[in-house]
């Protein structure tokens, strides 16, 4: 008489199954810090600011002294009340309106982010070009030269870079000076093209236009490992085909490498509009924390750590950081109209 066998394979996978049972959440226990960090410092502080917004805060009085404010930050920052709307088109209107805190950094900011991004791309585009087309063997030592202002630290470069324009003993001054000075056969043949005398670069006129270099001097190399990145994605055969068909190198470029560059400018141009509208840093370090002479060179972002901190208003700031999250976001969806379509 044959016993009969039981049920192929049950009892086992019924042991492996309690075995493996426990383990079935051990991917979300990996995962979990990144999230709880995220919920942590990312979306709480944002959700909490977008409510902070609605109130009138000061930080020294706790949650406690939070009182309902509605849209009376906004109208506050904003400062439309006694505009002579009715010269919009004259210098009045928008010199009393660059009279107003938010306004003047929204001018400053904007100011900063054009001169210093527009070149950024400009220069980027073609370097990214020519190192791709002219640098074959040494094109890693090249891109590491360009890529290492972005990598070193921001404090670091403006402290050099101030220290370069100081007034008294930055070198940018002994250069210019000297030329000036210079003297061929009793004249000065160069004193009508340089200075003679130290040049006070700290004067409104000067301190813009030293942020905004300092922040091209940065990012340009960032935008040229991004193109050339794309470069390299470019099928060889359109460039050889190019050729033989007798175009030039100015062709290529225009008619091949500008229109197969869209996607990757879409990207930088969105980096760097998004990074211009929160300059802080470079004019921070560079005039002290005081945006310069006439606060030309104050940002927004100097605005918002200036009156949430400074102050201890944080509702004030905290409508700050989202009128000018709605101005980002508007432009980024501008720039990816432009830049995204399909011909």
């Amino acid at each position: 008489m044959s016993a009969v066998p039981a049920p192929h394979g049950t009892p086992l996978k019924k042991t492996r199954r309690r075995r493996l049972k426990p383990w079935r959440f051990m991917p979300y226990v990996f995962v979990a810090p990144f999230f709880i960090l995220f919920l942590t410092f990312g979306l709480f502080p944002l959700l909490f600011s977008a409510y902070a917004s609605f109130f009138r805060w000061e930080l020294t009085a706790g949650l406690g002294g939070m009182k309902w404010e509605g849209l009376g930050n906004y109208a506050f920052v904003l400062q439309f009340d006694d505009l002579p709307w009715s010269q919009f088109f004259s210098g009045r209107f928008w010199s009393e309106l660059y009279a107003r805190d938010f306004w003047r950094a929204m001018y400053n900011t904007f100011w900063l982010g054009i001169v210093s991004g527009l070149p950024q791309h400009l220069i980027a585009v073609p370097l990214a070009f020519f190192i791709h087309t002219k640098f074959r063997r040494a094109r890693n030592p090249v891109i590491a030269m360009y890529f290492l202002p972005y990598i070193t630290n921001t404090v670091a470069i403006t402290l050099v870079f101030s220290s370069l324009f100081s007034r008294d003993f930055g070198v940018v001054n002994q250069v210019l000076t000297g030329l000036g000075r210079l003297e061929m056969f009793g004249l000065h043949p160069l004193a009508w093209l340089f200075p003679v005398q130290n040049v006070d670069w700290g004067r409104p006129e000067y301190t813009r236009p030293i942020v905004s270099f300092i922040v091209w001097w940065r990012f340009v190399g960032w935008n040229t490992v991004l193109y050339l990145s794309a470069l390299q994605t470019i099928p060889k055969d359109l460039y050889e085909a190019a050729t033989i068909d007798g175009a030039g190198l100015w062709q290529q470029f225009r008619y091949i490498t500008v229109p197969l560059l869209r996607p990757m400018m879409l990207l930088a141009v969105t980096l760097t509009i998004i990074g211009n509208l929160q300059l802080f840093e470079e004019p921070f370090i560079l005039t002290g924390g005081t945006g310069g002479v006439g606060q030309v060179a104050e940002t927004v972002a100097m605005q918002m750590y200036k009156v949430g901190l400074n102050d201890g208003d944080f509702g004030t700031a905290s409508a700050v950081a989202w009128l000018m999250f709605m101005v980002i976001a508007a432009l980024t969806w501008l720039n990816n109209r432009t830049l995204g379509r399909k011909d």
